[in-house]
């Protein structure tokens, strides 16, 4: 990324000038934020600067990364994990009706509608929802992100419910799939047999086996979700990083593209982690 960011046409000292500034202006202000040297020696002074926690100044911005970043941060977080919780609300129970009338109409409709959902781009989701439940509606605000948690949730719902649209899709046909897998194993049998309730047999063992692969689905996707926020707060005006690293691309705000792109690894690799965690508490043959 640090390579790829300078590859590009272009460079931060025309953006903030623009075409009529002097080659002595130009020259200067190059000198000033070190992009005179070359490629390898700026690689070196980032990491240097990594390992010790420093990141520079934003170029665009004029204030230390580290600090724009854990502004704009916890939007970003509350997105994606809104959507995570709107896409298990709606894969879930949906998921078990479903599996529950395999191959018949409830399940060819619920497959139908999420196919829907998988094959449509996110921005243009989100575009149809800002239309109808903004604009015409006008039940939810067309941007921003509000002041208090109550206002946060209120403005991030569209953008969360855009992301997990094509999200509940992909986790409902996986877990309809662990359903049935597990609805067929010999110890269902056998605790029907027994003489278990069918809500217990359901919610006890059906739910819990199944969950162990949607759970790896989710880390996996987690990726995704953050790459979907760049297109997500885009449309809906939401301040989170995703947004800032369009703007910084677009303003070849190079410290604040090294600084996220390196924060948004650390963050799925923390998913990755939390997702291995989950796993072994749903299945403790994972640990061993």
């Amino acid at each position: 990324m640090f390579v790829l960011a300078r590859l590009l046409p272009g460079d931060p000292v025309s953006a903030m000038l623009g075409d009529r500034a002097t080659d002595a202006t130009v020259d200067r202000l190059t000198a000033q934020l070190g992009l005179d040297q070359s490629i390898p020696v700026q690689l070196l002074q980032f990491l240097g600067g990594a390992v010790q926690g420093r990141f520079g100044d934003s170029i665009a911005y004029h204030i230390p990364v580290t600090q724009l970043i854990a502004d704009r941060l916890p939007a970003t977080l509350t997105l994606t994990g809104l959507s995570m919780v709107i896409a298990l609300v709606l894969a879930v129970p949906l998921a078990f009706v479903a599996a529950l009338q395999a191959d018949r109409w409830p399940d060819l409709i619920i497959r139908g509608v999420f196919q829907v959902g998988l094959s449509t781009p996110i921005f243009y989701v989100g575009l149809l929802l800002l239309t109808v439940f903004a604009a015409w509606l006008g039940l939810f605000p067309v941007g921003g992100y509000g002041d208090t948690v109550l206002e946060h949730l209120w403005h991030l719902f569209l953008p969360a419910l855009t992301l997990a649209f094509s999200f509940a899709a992909v986790l409902m046909r996986s877990l309809r799939g662990a359903i049935l897998s597990v609805l067929n194993a010999e110890f269902v049998d056998f605790a029907r047999a027994k003489g278990i309730r069918q809500r217990l047999i359901l919610f006890r063992h059906v739910l819990r086996n199944a969950l162990i692969a949607t759970v790896s689905l989710i880390g996996l996707n987690v990726g995704s979700l953050l790459g979907g926020a760049v297109i997500t707060e885009s449309v809906f005006a939401v301040p989170g990083v995703g947004r800032l690293m369009v703007d910084s691309i677009f303003a070849r705000d190079y410290p604040v593209i090294q600084a996220l792109t390196l924060a948004l690894a650390v963050l799925v690799s923390l998913a990755f982690l939390l997702t291995d965690i989950v796993q072994m508490a749903l299945d403790p043959r994972v640990g061993r």
